[in-house]
């Protein structure tokens, strides 16, 4: 029995542009065939075991002909697989649509064509010129650039688009931009109308040029202005220094690597894409429950004698999820913990513990284990007991002071942290090409486990993979452990939160690497 082919418009860049209906597509897809306009991070809503085909063209080379994508689709469709053909903006202006779709027909496939948001629209959108304007222009022509000019003569009738409308937009075109200019000077257009030529439109490699149909070409050779770019002409051109909104955000132009558990980075990635930048997601880590018969038998242990400790000290959001999980596992609730004072390493951890139902004394210094002890020391009596429910990988700092002060500590390891399996070659090929700026490490194991991820992937020694790109790292434990490994901490945040996290990469930003960003680096060397 055949399957079926969902031909869906990807959007012109910017994940998030994709409509709701592709987005829900491609997570039921069995197979994506995907090209290079296509964001790499729709590939990540992929179910497990679907394949993912490119068939993308290059500017130099086409991977695979027309004829054999549409053929392709067929195949994999007759074998019984839900398809999808994700290709970049609006799969019915100029992305030959009509071609699979006939196809599919012939072979009595069923198929549906799901809309995207058309690159024609959305990148000017994106570079400040809104393409219709009541006081510019009322109407708006979207016309093939991508041919060679004696295509372009048969394809256009040059004496009648030329002013058709007030606005005129080419897609792609970038090579023949000073062929188009001549024939819309001939044809009738002021050699002073403006020019605006986007590229990679809503993506962190957004440039936009402008000009005017007289000089658009010399300006264009003399910055070495590359394809893919959108090219718009008319007098809404001129809207661009007032409405250029994306290129004020405080990350724009900034492509920010996640290695963060997918569970948990949620909050830097909805932050950094509020904030402008485009973040890609590499989680590296996963947390599990553990896999130890001892470390199972610990956690049982300690929960069955909450009502004996003085102290619960949780130092992670990870630690408070998973004690809890634990916690209802044992069929015991927050009532187990009457006797205890409970303390949070920060603000996220403290959050954390209230959606439980527990208000906790919260570490106001370093929020780290020393400003947990710091915090505390005046109060924590030899005798006490304490619990600290931990992963397999925290450090022994912490307990070990304890210990030393006279308390009785129980260390429970409540979850393992283990490395995740999701291999990534659009990942490589954006750090070969300088496609990343920087990257997020929010703990020691994701640095160690971004190497280890690295490798598997078949990168011999990675460091020279990463030479230019910012490093980022949460705090000084973090920053340390990237050192070791052998990486250039240039960006440490102020405090352990996501928040100064994100602070530090827009003052990055701001700073253009300064010296203002350099401070908080420094404070390891002291």
């Amino acid at each position: 029995m055949a399957g079926k082919v969902f031909l869906v418009g990807a959007g012109p860049g910017d994940a998030r542009l994709i409509t709701v209906k592709g987005w829900e597509t491609i997570g039921k897809a069995d197979a994506v065939v995907y090209d290079r306009l296509a964001s790499p991070r729709l590939l990540k809503l992929m179910k497990p075991g679907a394949v993912k085909i490119y068939v993308g063209k290059r500017p130099d080379r086409h991977t695979m002909k027309q004829e054999e994508i549409n053929q392709l689709l067929v195949d994999l469709a007759l074998e019984g697989k839900v398809v999808v053909r994700l290709k970049g903006g609006d799969p019915t202006i100029f992305g030959r649509v009509g071609e699979e779709a006939e196809l599919l027909h012939k072979n009595g496939i069923p198929f549906e064509i799901v809309p995207g948001v058309t690159a024609a629209i959305s990148v000017p959108a994106y570079a400040g010129i809104p393409v219709t304007h009541r006081d510019y222009a009322s109407s708006i022509s979207i016309i093939t650039g991508h041919e060679s000019p004696d295509k372009l003569d048969r394809s256009i009738h040059w004496d009648k688009v030329t002013n058709a409308t007030g606005t005129l937009v080419f897609m792609m075109g970038v090579a023949k931009i000073g062929y188009i200019s001549e024939q819309l000077i001939r044809h009738g257009r002021p050699a002073s109308t403006p020019v605006a030529l986007v590229r990679w439109g809503t993506r962190a490699e957004q440039d936009t040029i402008t000009g005017t149909l007289e000089d658009i070409e010399a300006k264009v050779i003399a910055a070495n202005f590359q394809p893919p770019a959108v090219i718009v002409v008319g007098d809404v051109v001129n809207q661009r220094e007032q409405l250029k909104w994306a290129e004020a955000m405080p990350l724009f132009g900034k492509r920010i690597l996640v290695t963060r558990a997918r569970s948990q980075a949620s909050e830097l990635v909805n932050r950094i894409e509020e904030l402008g930048g485009e973040p890609y997601e590499f989680p590296v880590i996963e947390t599990v429950m553990p896999s130890s018969e001892s470390a199972k038998r610990s956690v049982k242990d300690a929960l069955h004698a909450l009502n004996t400790f003085d102290w619960v000290f949780f130092t992670s959001v990870n630690g408070v999820e998973f004690f809890f999980r634990h916690l209802e596992n044992e069929g015991k609730d927050i009532r187990s913990l009457h006797q205890a004072r409970i303390a949070a390493v920060g603000p996220s951890t403290a959050e954390a513990l209230r959606k439980h139902g527990i208000a906790p004394e919260v570490v106001k210094g370093p929020f780290q284990a020393e400003g947990m002890l710091e915090a505390f020391e005046s109060e924590l009596k030899a005798g006490q007991n304490v619990l600290i429910p931990h992963g397999d990988l925290a450090r022994s700092w912490l307990p070990e002071q304890m210990r030393e002060r006279g308390l009785n500590v129980t260390e429970a390891i409540i979850y393992d942290t283990i490395l995740a399996g999701e291999e990534d070659d659009e990942l490589l090929k954006l750090l070969e090409e300088g496609g990343i700026h920087a990257v997020t490490f929010t703990s020691s194991s994701t640095v160690k486990n971004f190497f280890k991820m690295l490798e598997r992937m078949g990168v011999q020694d990675p460091l020279p993979l990463l030479q230019g790109i910012e490093v980022a790292c949460i705090g000084p434990v973090t920053a340390q452990t990237a050192e070791a490994a052998g990486l250039k901490v240039t960006l440490m945040a102020e405090e352990a939160t996501m928040t100064s996290l994100i602070d530090v990469l827009c003052e990055w930003k701001r700073a253009d690497h300064g010296s203002a960003v350099q401070t908080s680096v420094d404070q390891l060397h002291r």
